[in-house]
């Protein structure tokens, strides 16, 4: 034990848990949990060793993720967090960027129709140019074309509650067979993709780079510049559709405390639950049009899959949750 006030004697060090220990001894901290010399831990695809009260880690290259979720939301590959809702084709992300589009070998298109009387939209449909041109779309997919002499395959299995497609070229799309969308990309194309999941750089502040390549300010000028169709209205301000319904607030306030409550307890420090909070009282308040529920366990199960991905696994649903 430590003694005069934490004051550790000659030849130890303080475990900053009130202990005295020898060096080799020295734990680590990450996420406000104490590690003891040699526990492990795993960040996205590294593993980290504490080694006398340091962390040393495994230095792979990881896959990129992207998140599409519920009426609107996005996480885009170097995670910055956004709302926009759109009515619309809109470029997810792509590898034809620059100046003349050239060069790419993959495409994934979202449609976006309004899920509610609020006006926000969820993803009703998810188009994927791989060399095949694949539809995702009513549970299921089908390949509605495929270029001749393309040599670009891909696979698709079903794994619980998900539709996976995953490419040779090392694009993989993850699909609930609802609003939400997982894109994940190999290491090959950091810095090289553009669209609402941003450009995949490690640099969340450039995320909001526009079509024409210019640094946007707002969701929503960025959004506008990803539409497909220039049919299609820009939107022109943010929808906060708990305004719109406020009957409906209190109600999606404590189905969505659930985010906030003991059961997810064990993930709060490791991400942050606020904005998924925020997101899920949105989307309860949004969807009015019988389909609340599903916009309720949608947005709690994405805040489950960032815990499940920082090692905090919550076994949330039950038989009367979801």
């Amino acid at each position: 034990e430590c003694v005069s006030g934490c004051v550790c004697p000659e030849g130890l060090f303080d475990d900053g848990r009130g202990g005295c220990v020898e060096e080799e001894d020295c734990p680590c901290i990450h996420n406000s949990d104490w590690y003891n010399h040699g526990q492990s831990v795993t960040v996205d695809c590294n593993t980290c060793t504490c080694q006398k009260g340091i962390w040393s880690c495994t230095e792979n290259v990881c896959y990129g993720t992207c998140m599409i979720y519920g009426s609107g939301h996005y996480i885009t590959f170097d995670g910055k967090f956004y709302d926009f809702d759109g009515s619309c084709e809109y470029v997810a992300t792509q590898d034809y960027c620059g100046d003349k589009n050239s060069g790419g070998s993959f495409s994934i298109i979202t449609e976006n129709v309004p899920c509610g009387t609020t006006g926000v939209t969820c993803s009703k449909a998810i188009k994927m140019f791989i060399g095949v041109k694949l539809k995702l779309e009513n549970k299921d997919y089908k390949e509605i074309q495929r270029d001749v002499g393309d040599d670009v395959y891909y696979q698709n299995r079903t794994v619980g509650l998900y539709l996976v497609i995953e490419a040779s070229n090392g694009v993989m799309l993850i699909w609930d067979k609802k609003t939400t969308v997982f894109i994940k990309l190999t290491p090959d194309y950091k810095g090289k993709v553009c669209g609402l999941c941003g450009n995949f750089d490690d640099k969340s502040n450039n995320d909001f780079t526009s079509r024409s390549g210019l640094q946007e300010s707002s969701a929503l000028s960025f959004g506008n510049s990803w539409k497909q169709s220039s049919v299609c209205p820009d939107v022109t301000e943010e929808i906060k559709p708990c305004d719109l319904k406020p009957h409906r607030k209190s109600w999606a306030e404590k189905e969505c405390s659930l985010i906030l409550s003991e059961i997810f307890k064990i993930c709060h420090s490791k991400v942050n639950p606020s904005p998924f909070y925020d997101a899920c009282v949105h989307d309860a308040c949004s969807c009015d049009s019988g389909g609340d529920c599903d916009c309720f366990c949608s947005a709690v199960a994405a805040y489950a899959q960032e815990c499940t991905k920082a090692q905090a696994c919550v076994f949330w649903r039950s038989p009367d949750i979801c």
